[in-house]
């Protein structure tokens, strides 16, 4: 469940410098202005960019739905 998110923000930047470089496909998204705003409160609470815990949001949903499946 994602009400007890939690990510180390040192380990979120260690990981930013091991990607630098690698390959990602550029993607557009439309979201609400509500939950953009949520999002980048959470992040700066996480203290990381909110593209990056959108990414981390993301992976740990798809890791989920694989178990599931």
């Amino acid at each position: 469940e994602y009400d007890r998110v939690e990510f180390d923000p040192k380990e979120i930047i260690e990981g930013m410098s091991r990607l630098k470089g690698a390959r990602r496909k550029p993607t557009s998204i439309a979201l609400e202005e509500e939950l953009l705003k949520e999002l980048k409160t959470l992040a700066q609470k996480q203290g990381v960019p909110y593209q990056v815990l959108m990414r981390l949001l993301i992976a740990d949903g798809v890791k989920r739905l694989k178990n599931v499946a």
